[in-house]
């Protein structure tokens, strides 16, 4: 079985009433011109003011419900659900819990060690990490290929966002996502189409991702729904990580050590 991996970006078709009595021509026209690859600067701004939002909040709780599409060795697709309740206050602390129907994951930053852990497993890992959570965040994925559920809520508004790679971003209209009024947004980046859902009013925060692959053909997807918290109040033991009296400490493998064992010695 295959996962398909995450990145960003999903143009939709759509048409107003307004084209209701249009000719056959017309309808093509617009259709085309509509659908064809392009920025909306309205797209991009609604990106760029979630991201300033985000950077500003210093302490906040966000619970996501997701599903994910795998593929089988038979090229079926299936779904698989899950949860992941994420604690962050900046600039030094952080928790994730994440569920899903294939795995448990908890991890800590305590802002001095970045843990990993696996409930249930009897092991987990921990590295001596950077002063701050961005530091730790890109520690963990570069140096040791670990990326948390919705990391990129911590980039959005920074140079990893990645904004200058999108190549289709159109506003698709006003949406309610579990009650909340939003305005939907769609853009094409890579190998992906992505969708967000972004609250209305003066909390424009995300309330709802939808990431496509469009490199298979059944082209699976991931979704996840958000609900926030703004003010919560954390204490330091929150982030800190306590290994049950049965669990085994396993080192961190470095992804630079890894790459230099594949590299074949041609030193003669």
């Amino acid at each position: 079985m295959a996962a398909w991996g995450l990145c960003a970006g999903c143009l939709l078709g759509w048409s107003s009433p307004a084209l209701a009595a249009t000719t056959p021509q017309e309808k093509t026209s617009k259709k085309t011109s509509k659908t064809a690859a392009s920025v909306e600067p309205q797209a991009i701004a609604a990106l760029e003011r979630m991201g300033d939002f985000l950077r500003c909040q210093r302490t906040f709780e966000v619970t996501a419900k997701t599903t994910t599409d795998a593929i089988l060795d038979t090229g079926q697709k299936v779904q698989f659900a899950g949860t992941a309740d994420i604690r962050a206050r900046r600039p030094d602390r952080l928790r994730v819990d994440s569920a899903t129907d294939l795995n448990q994951r908890q991890y800590f930053y305590d802002g001095k060690h970045f843990t990993v852990n696996g409930p249930g497993t009897g092991f987990y890992a921990s590295f001596k990490a950077p002063p701050t959570l961005e530091k730790t965040l890109e520690a963990a994925e570069q140096r040791y290929g670990v990326e948390l559920p919705l990391v990129d809520l911590f980039y959005w508004g920074t140079d990893k966002a990645s904004v200058k790679q999108i190549k289709s971003a159109v506003y698709v209209g006003p949406a309610t996502v579990e009650g909340v009024a939003t305005d939907q947004y769609a853009f094409r980046q890579g190998d992906v189409d992505w969708q967000v859902w972004i609250e209305k009013g003066d909390r424009p925060v995300p309330r709802k991702f939808v990431v496509t692959s469009v490199q298979e053909p059944s082209q699976p997807q991931h979704v996840a729904t958000l609900d926030w918290n703004l003010k919560p109040r954390f204490d330091d033991a929150s982030f800190n990580f306590v290994p049950p009296g049965d669990a085994h400490r396993i080192a961190f493998e470095d992804a630079r050590q890894r790459a230099g064992r594949s590299t074949p010695n041609r030193s003669r």
